[in-house]
């Protein structure tokens, strides 16, 4: 399989499935990375461990949203400067992203170790969970600078169509984590014995080794987004660009922070139905992880597919890979649905004793709101698409009134009638609207009126035409 690929051409099916499965490869092993290090927790420190590591690990979901939004709007930026074989303005762009988000993550890093303790008692995060979240959370807000630099390194890659380089990078960082978790968890050979710290210190370590690995590797191998010589002066973001990044930038941040904060919202109220329910809770998490895995994969490469399509003004291409990613994502959504499903008892007892009564919980929760995942996918399509020529705040509006209102709405109005499963009922409740909102956008929205994102690029050809055209 050829790292570079042209996704301006070719079959479509074809191309958008052999560009998504690196992708989906590097989800898998991110996903499997993070419940290897939930295994070494539960198992080695306990039920109390494994709740304060799902609590910390959504703060660090909600810190992350705060500056994803940079990346991917960078990506778009790149995606459409490569579909019109602008490699300049692809460098400007990748260059002045990487300079954003490595200043604003460096502001979390800071705010977040500093604020950790009482982010985590706003929660409420249970009193005997809270001070081992509070150690662990530290630790990886420190690694927040390596962590989102190497997410953006492999993102500004995908968006030139090379979505192989970020896989091998991406089995270099999951290696080095989960060889040095039980390592620094239980202090074996020369390793300081830290707890669930050791955790946190090995991801910390994993992603400084990788960012670093992969940036040489980008020079060396001279590859499409290198800078060098002159061009190391992208690094210093310019006006023009830091507008438009920031300008798109904010609100898919923002939609990150709407998931976000719906997630530790939900977490808030799971917490006070016991440890038990709060682990059950975080063992699906884990489980539904490898569910949205197909979804966020060709989510991407439909994105990345549409922005170099866009930028080439080959509009009639758009709609076709819109569908065919709805496609392939409902089989393999479904496939991985009724898999883990079939087998829960025996993916469950990887992270949890047969006899803990956190198991049946489980099973409960994943039988109720699993399947709402084949909704996420064809969301995810639908607001790669859009989200491919600029369009944001649409997206952002539909996911702020399924999460809120409706999700949570009917999380809080209906528990006095349903206990525990109003919380579970709520999730294919908030994909159901959130779905209907993202076709309605798709068909009847403003999106392709959206002018180019490149500050000073040419409109593309046919825009006109596309703009004026009903939506397919």
């Amino acid at each position: 399989m050829k790292a570079q690929r042209d996704l301006t051409t070719g079959p479509i099916g074809s191309t958008l499935i052999a560009f998504a499965l690196p992708t989906l490869g590097s989800n898998i092993l991110q996903s499997l990375n993070g419940s290897i290090n939930a295994i070494w927790i539960g198992r080695f420190l306990g039920e109390r461990a494994l709740a304060a590591a799902s609590n910390a690990n959504i703060i660090m979901f909600l810190m992350f949203g705060g500056v994803f939004g940079f990346g991917m709007a960078a990506t778009i930026l790149i995606g459409q400067a490569w579909g019109r074989r602008d490699v300049e303005n692809a460098r400007r762009a990748f260059g002045s992203a990487i300079g954003l988000v490595l200043a604003a993550s460096l502001v979390f890093a800071v705010l977040g170790w500093a604020c950790s303790h009482a982010i985590l008692v706003a929660l409420a995060t249970p009193p005997a969970a809270l001070p081992l979240a509070d150690a662990y959370l530290r630790v990886i807000f420190l690694g927040l600078p390596a962590a989102m630099v190497l997410v953006l390194l492999m993102m500004g890659l995908r968006g030139t169509g090379d979505s192989m380089t970020p896989l091998w990078f991406m089995i270099l960082a999951v290696v080095i984590d989960t060889g040095l978790n039980p390592l620094l968890i239980r202090g074996i050979g020369p390793f300081p014995q830290m707890g669930i710290a050791g955790s946190a210190t090995a991801t910390l370590i994993a992603n400084a080794v990788s960012v670093l690995a992969l940036t040489g590797w980008i020079m060396w191998r001279d590859l499409p987004l290198r800078l060098k010589g002159g061009e190391i002066a992208y690094l210093r973001p310019q006006g023009a660009l830091v507008r438009t990044i920031v300008g798109k930038g904010l609100p898919i941040g923002a939609q990150m922070l709407v998931i976000s904060a719906a997630g530790l919202a939900m977490v808030g109220l799971v917490n006070r139905e016991g440890v038990e329910t709060t682990a059950a809770y975080g063992v699906v998490l884990q489980l539904w992880a490898y569910i949205q895995m197909p979804a966020l994969a060709i989510g991407a490469a439909v994105s990345a597919m549409a922005a170099q399509n866009i930028g080439a003004g080959k509009w009639d291409r758009v709609a076709r890979i819109t569908r065919a990613g709805i496609l392939y994502n409902i089989v393999m959504t479904g496939v991985l649905i009724v898999a883990i499903l079939w087998f829960d008892r025996t993916t469950l007892g990887l992270f949890l004793p047969a006899a803990s009564p956190a198991v049946p919980i489980a099973q409960h929760i994943g039988l109720i709101a699993s399947w709402s995942f084949l909704l996420f996918g064809v969301t995810m399509v639908l607001f790669g698409t859009v989200r491919a020529n600029g369009a944001v705040w649409g997206p952002l509006i539909v996911l702020f009134v399924a999460m809120f209102p409706v999700r949570l709405g009917f999380a809080l109005a209906i528990r006095p009638l349903l206990g525990a499963d109003a919380l579970w009922w709520s999730f294919p409740l908030g994909s159901a609207v959130t779905t209907l909102g993202a076709w309605l956008y798709y068909r009847y929205g403003p999106w392709r009126r959206q002018r180019p994102l490149m500050p000073g690029a040419a409109r593309p050809p046919r825009m006109e035409a596309a703009a004026e055209a009903p939506a397919p």
